[in-house]
C-alpha cells in the first residue's frame, strides 16, 4: 500500500513527513494552488520518492522541475494527453495521471491511458484541479477494468480509516493524503500522518 503525502513545501515538514513514513511525497508546481512550491526547499526528502503536480504545463518546463527537484514520478492534473504521456515517460519519469470522477462515466477516458501511465489517480471531481476535500463514491470504481494500479485520492482524513478497510479492488495500489492532514495549507499534521500511516499499514499490505 502507497502512501502519498501531497502539498508539501516546508523543510522541517517535510522531514517530519518522511519520519512518519510516507512513500511518496507531492510537491505542487500549479500557480494556483494554495501549496504552490515557488523554490526548492532547503530540505528534499531522501526516503521517500518525489512527485511533482502539474496542471497543464509545457513539457519542458515539467522536465526541468524534474531536474530541479530530482523527481520520480509526475503526476498529471490537467488535459494532457496520451501522447504528451508517452514523451514524458521516454525522457525517464514515471507518470501518473489524474481523473476526476462523479459518476460511472467518468472512467471512460481512462482507456486510452492504458499501457502508457505507470499509474492512475482518481480524485473527487469539482470545479478546480483537485482540493476539493470531498470524497466520491468510491463504488463507481467497481466499473475501472483496466491494468494500470491506481491511486484513491479526494477528502480522505483520519476519520476515513474505517472505509478504507472495506474498499476492495484488484488494482488499488495506495492512498493520497493531502489537506484532510493539514493544520494550515502545506502544513501536516506529522502525528496525525504517522498513526494513521501505522493504523492502516497494519490492516493493508
Amino acid at each position: 500500500m502507497i502512501i502519498k503525502v501531497c502539498g508539501m513545501r516546508e523543510p522541517e515538514n517535510i522531514r517530519a513527513i518522511e519520519q512518519a513514513g510516507a512513500d511518496w511525497m507531492g510537491f505542487i508546481f500549479f500557480p494556483h494552488s494554495a501549496r504552490y512550491v515557488t523554490h526548492c526547499p532547503e530540505y528534499l526528502p531522501e526516503q521517500c520518492r518525489r512527485i511533482g503536480v502539474f496542471v497543464n504545463e509545457s513539457s519542458e518546463n515539467i522536465l526541468l522541475k524534474a531536474q530541479e527537484f530530482g523527481l520520480h514520478h509526475i503526476q498529471l492534473h490537467g488535459r494532457e494527453t496520451p501522447e504528451q504521456c508517452r514523451k514524458l515517460k521516454a525522457a525517464g519519469l514515471g507518470i501518473i495521471k489524474v481523473f476526476s470522477i462523479a459518476r460511472e462515466i467518468d472512467l471512460r477516458p481512462v482507456g486510452c491511458y492504458e499501457g502508457i501511465c505507470d499509474y492512475f489517480l482518481f480524485d473527487t471531481a469539482c470545479s478546480g484541479y483537485g482540493g476539493s476535500g470531498k470524497t466520491f463514491n468510491w463504488n463507481i470504481l467497481q466499473a475501472y477494468r483496466g491494468k494500470t494500479p491506481f491511486l484513491l485520492s479526494g477528502g480522505l482524513r483520519p476519520g476515513s480509516l474505517s472505509s478504507l478497510l472495506q474498499f476492495k479492488h484488484e488494482q488499488w495500489a495506495g492512498i493520497d493524503l493531502n489537506s484532510g492532514f493539514e493544520t494550515a495549507p502545506a502544513l501536516k499534521d506529522a502525528a496525525a500522518v504517522h498513526t494513521f500511516i501505522n493504523q492502516l499499514k497494519q490492516k493493508i499490505q
